[in-house]
């Protein structure tokens, strides 16, 4: 599948029907173009099989919950509409794109809680989120931009609005070659990247930030259980920016990132060592299983 996003062969699911892919459109006066009444997820399928599909709708519904609307359909029909997508483009390995929103209807303004809401699902071949840097190590900047409190947006939804600030950082950031760029949170501790959690490495003992103001990812919590497993001790805590300067190795996770190393963030540089190698590795076989 090539062309661009607007103008592909395929089929999308939208609101409970597969539709042409050109044809699947919505109206201007859409009320989450105006105000981001949106949520999403972005999913992996692998093999033919989604990794965790079933706790991605069902973080769908929630995000929905937390900025205040219901999706018409059960996880179940979410979880049917999601294959039936992958057979009618005839993928195996795809990204999946699930989307609610509020439409257009009887009101336009802050208000829409006479919209009704739509629901759509595409999938699309994707290869390496950061292309080479899956390889090599990606090169991070530092965004002047920083998540929010808990106190003044719903954190913890995958909703379109919180990725306004991800857009212009990274944007920022690719001018200046760099692969994504870095949040600190309102505190000033270490957050996330732009769409992807983040973990450090000293001395054998992983660090990552923990996730009281940003989405605790998937992935995240997928990495956190393999080490376990390998009886790796993770620290989930508040991290410092300073302290990267004693951090030997550094990743990041996430459905589109899966687990890549990072190089270089601002001035601090990390290897992309041992543990780095196997845990992606070990992510690798763990979707494919």
């Amino acid at each position: 599948m090539a062309g661009t996003y607007d103008d592909r062969d395929g089929k999308i699911w939208l609101d409970g029907q597969l539709v042409d892919w050109r044809t699947a459109n919505v109206h201007i006066l859409s009320h989450a173009m105006h105000y981001a009444s949106s949520v999403f997820e972005g999913e992996r399928a692998y093999n033919g099989k989604i990794f965790l599909s079933r706790a991605h709708s069902e973080r769908l519904k929630k995000s929905a919950e937390y900025i205040d609307f219901e999706i018409p359909y059960s996880v179940d029909e979410i979880e049917m509409a999601k294959q039936q997508v992958l057979a009618a483009n005839g993928q195996k390995d795809a990204y999946v794109r699930a989307v609610a929103w509020r439409g257009s209807g009887e009101d336009m303004g802050v208000a829409a809680a006479r919209n009704p809401v739509r629901v759509a699902i595409a999938t699309w071949e994707w290869g390496a989120y950061y292309g080479d840097a899956k390889m090599k190590g990606a090169k991070l900047d530092i965004s002047r931009w920083k998540r929010p409190s808990p106190e003044t947006i719903p954190v913890h939804a995958k909703a379109a609005g919180l990725y306004m600030i991800c857009t212009t950082s990274r944007h920022a950031a690719e001018a200046k070659g760099c692969s994504d760029a870095l949040f600190m949170d309102y505190r000033s501790y270490i957050a996330e990247a732009t769409g992807a959690n983040i973990f450090f490495v000293k001395d054998g003992v992983v660090h990552t930030p923990l996730a009281d103001c940003f989405l605790n990812g998937l992935t995240r919590q997928t990495v956190i259980g393999l080490l376990k497993d390998r009886q790796i001790e993770v620290q989930e805590r508040h991290i410092m920016p300073e302290e990267m300067e004693r951090f030997e190795q550094c990743w990041l996770t996430g459905t589109a990132a899966e687990v890549t190393p990072v190089g270089q963030i601002g001035d601090y540089n990390f290897e992309v060592g041992a543990m780095t190698r196997d845990i992606a590795e070990a992510y690798e076989k763990l979707v494919r299983s």
